[in-house]
């Protein structure tokens, strides 16, 4: 029986470990924290798919059209064929999971527009979607549980890849209950862990995806793409500690944008204005780079729907308004600003989602192949699923790799290297250089960018490495963030090297001083990194699938 060890529960690393257990494999499920701590819990809007009850008009043909025209091109096209091909399955599979999504009178699964598509086509469980997806995975996950094919690691926190010859053998982890590293072996290892929200600090998702892994996994030879590639949301909203998203489905449904004109004191509904009709719902991109070109304070205004259709349609969004910051959007408007909500870029993968290091595998956010230069939304969740099915079948198929191997000195490296953070703080503790760096990534790397920035914060973050391993965390931090730190930051600067690489404008990626895009930029970038060199191109060829 092949041994596939899994490191992410939310829904990419369930969907794969459900779909690896229904093959007959060995699953060790390994994560820090429950499924239901994972950032798919947050997905509210909706997952994508043209199913028997499409709008008039949609298609599959059409699904994979606005998929890749939204990823402006350097989506690859048999990929995304693939994901939008699977969506009907996907959503009669997660309906006889117990699913519960929002049904129409005839029992059909209701569907609500979203930015950049044509039609409207995303499925939806009220603004509870991800939550709703994990629930069910959790309990299909559990059965398998119960029949000894998925084994779940809590409280494991990932260190680095095993790898020899160029052969993914297995992973160290630190175990945060015995506060000592351990190593897991297996057949192949497949990477679920998220996006990369700790290099911003405040973002729309959880800061327990970090990034960590990437960066560790690129540190280790393993090739990244598309990092420049980072997807504002236009319409969040300030509270205490984070940025709190509101859906994409209030402009579904008509929400409208604008700001006020100082003069006047009139409404400019400034989407509509420039776009027509459909202004409020272009791509996310588009959106944000709108508003930001206002200068204005910009709102967000549902009121026109009335009170019952509000609160049938967008409960979750009403509770949130209400609870964070006393709004009740039935009577005012909301006031939105973009925030980093999603990224394109991340680990290099082929179309089975492999990436250049043999039996290692991504899958989810952290990996790059199907959104291009910007992500529609709902794809996310169908992407997540999708890729956990792909990579469980291409497992199935390959043969697995049974030299023997020692990792012990692994081990004792780990340990060694843990024993070294210990001690009295440093002049630069672990949370001051985190949080400097989502300061120079928010401010060098945010919707517009040029030269200049990106450049000052290649410097800051070079500054940051050179003292990385100067640094000791306190006793009463976990050891993560000690041992972690080099990784994030090594994977904040090869960000920034791509964004300055790209000489252009594209999709999520909007240079000032190279305000279009240009048709030899039109492919992926690829980043590798060896012996302290980060190496970029463009993947003209299509080594690797978008």
């Amino acid at each position: 029986m092949k041994k596939i060890l899994i490191i992410g529960s939310g829904i990419a690393g369930l969907s794969c470990a459900i779909s690896c257990a229904e093959r007959n494999m060995e699953v060790t499920l390994v994560s820090p924290f429950p499924s239901e701590r994972s950032q798919s819990v947050l997905a509210a809007g909706g997952i994508n798919a043209v199913t028997d009850s499409h709008e008039a008009g949609d298609s599959i043909e059409s699904h994979i059209r606005d998929t890749l025209s939204g990823g402006c091109g350097i989506a690859g096209e048999n990929a995304v064929r693939g994901l939008c091909e699977s969506a009907p399955e996907i959503i009669a599979w997660l309906k006889k999971l117990g699913t519960v999504f929002t049904t129409e009178p005839d029992g059909s699964v209701s569907k609500r527009a979203f930015g950049g598509q044509s039609h409207k086509r995303t499925c939806y469980c009220g603004a509870s979607t991800g939550k709703q997806i994990v629930t069910a995975l959790v309990m299909e996950a559990r059965r398998y549980e119960e029949l000894g094919r998925i084994k779940r690691r809590l409280w494991m926190d990932f260190y680095s890849a095993l790898i020899q010859g160029g052969v993914c053998r297995g992973a160290v982890f630190y175990n945060e209950a015995i506060g000592q590293p351990e190593a897991i072996t297996a057949d192949s290892v497949v990477i679920a862990t998220g996006g990369q929200n700790a290099l911003f600090g405040t973002t729309t998702g959880s800061t327990q995806c970090d990034g960590y892994a990437a960066g560790k996994l690129f540190m280790q030879g393993v090739a990244l793409k598309n990092l420049e590639f980072i997807q504002y949301h236009p319409t969040t909203i300030q509270t205490g500690q984070k940025r709190m998203l509101i859906s994409e489905a209030v402009r579904g449904e008509g929400g409208r944008l604008y700001y006020v004109d100082e003069q006047s004191g009139n409404r400019v509904y400034f989407m509509e204005e420039q776009f027509g009709q459909r202004g409020n719902l272009m791509p996310r991109d588009v959106v944000s780079r709108c508003m930001e070109e206002t200068g204005k304070d910009v709102f967000l205004d549902i009121t026109f729907l009335g009170k019952e259709k509000i609160w049938k349609k967008l409960p979750e969004v009403v509770d949130l308004c209400q609870k964070y910051r006393g709004i009740d959007i039935s009577k005012q408007s909301i006031p939105v600003s973009p925030s980093v909500h999603f990224f394109m870029g991340g680990i290099a993968v082929k179309n089975n989602h492999e990436t250049n290091i043999r039996n290692l595998y991504a899958i989810g956010e952290c990996a790059s192949i199907y959104h291009g230069a910007n992500r529609l939304g709902g794809n996310s969740l169908l992407a997540a699923i999708y890729g956990g099915k792909v990579v469980a079948a291409s497992m199935e198929k390959s043969e697995p790799d049974r030299a023997e191997s020692d990792f012990s000195a692994e081990v004792r490296e780990a340990a060694e290297r843990l024993r070294s953070l210990k001690g009295s703080q440093s002049q630069y503790p672990v949370k001051y250089i985190r949080d400097m760096l989502a300061e120079t990534m928010r401010e060098h790397l945010g919707i517009v960018r040029s030269a200049e920035k990106l450049q000052k914060g290649i410097d800051d973050v070079s500054f940051y490495l050179s003292v990385a391993d100067k640094i000791h965390y306190d006793r009463s931090e976990l050891a993560y963030f000690g041992y972690s730190l080099p990784g994030i930051l090594t994977l904040a600067k090869a960000t920034l090297i791509c964004a300055q690489s790209r000489e252009e404008s594209r999709g999520a990626h909007f240079r000032s001083d190279y305000p279009t895009a240009k048709d030899e930029k039109k492919a992926a970038t690829i980043i590798t990194y060896g012996n302290g060199s980060y190496q970029t191109y463009l993947d003209t060829e299509g080594k690797y699938e978008n």
